[in-house]
């Protein structure tokens, strides 16, 4: 508020100088509009847009994933999951569906976890379930390692839970993901770690 109230205030000093030097009051305005219609925010790309939109589905089905498998294959009451990390791998998957002929449709994405010397099998994401996959991508979230247990979780081990169950999972912001053509005669494999 305070920067409005002085801008106004310098705004209104410049306008009262520039008429005092008796400038044209036609002049004034239409420098006026001349900045009026310059700063005028650019239409959107509608590509862009879609893109966008796109990025936020597939951002919503990899925390709906990861929300399904924390109480069944992961035995956890929660998963911690760093901030901007499902945004960082819609975007890297977007990327390698690109060059692909159905794009993202065409993607079957197989989610892992990699924690405790091992990987467990999430789930399996199709995005398009309606067209036949001409790709495989496997994203493997990996496990902080780093994080110390809650001292709550070893109060609550054999209380409230089942043995086995955990009361939180941290995410690593680290990633993995494999790439592989399905239909392809140089089908060849990408991996990428992040």
């Amino acid at each position: 508020m305070v920067a409005t109230s002085t801008l106004k205030n310098k705004n209104t000093e410049c306008f009262s100088e520039l008429i005092d030097r008796r400038h044209d009051q036609a002049c004034i305005e239409d420098e006026l509009d001349y900045w009026d219609h310059s700063l005028v925010e650019p239409a959107l790309n509608p590509e862009t847009v879609f893109e966008d939109r796109t990025c936020q589905q597939l951002v919503k089905m990899l925390e709906s994933c990861l929300s399904r498998a924390k109480k069944t294959t992961l035995n956890c009451s929660e998963v911690l999951v760093p901030e901007k990390l499902t945004r960082r791998i819609a975007r890297d998957v977007l990327r390698l569906a690109s060059g692909e002929p159905c794009g993202l449709r065409g993607c079957l994405l197989h989610v892992l976890l990699e924690a405790d010397g091992g990987c467990k099998r999430l789930e399996r994401v199709t995005y398009d379930p309606s067209v036949v996959p001409t790709f495989e991508l496997t994203l493997v979230f990996k496990q902080d390692g780093s994080a110390w247990p809650s001292l709550r979780d070893f109060f609550l081990i054999g209380t409230c839970f089942a043995p086995g169950y955990r009361h939180a999972l941290k995410l690593s912001p680290g990633f993995r993901l494999i790439k592989r053509k399905l239909y392809s005669s140089s089908a060849g494999t990408v991996v990428e770690e992040y």
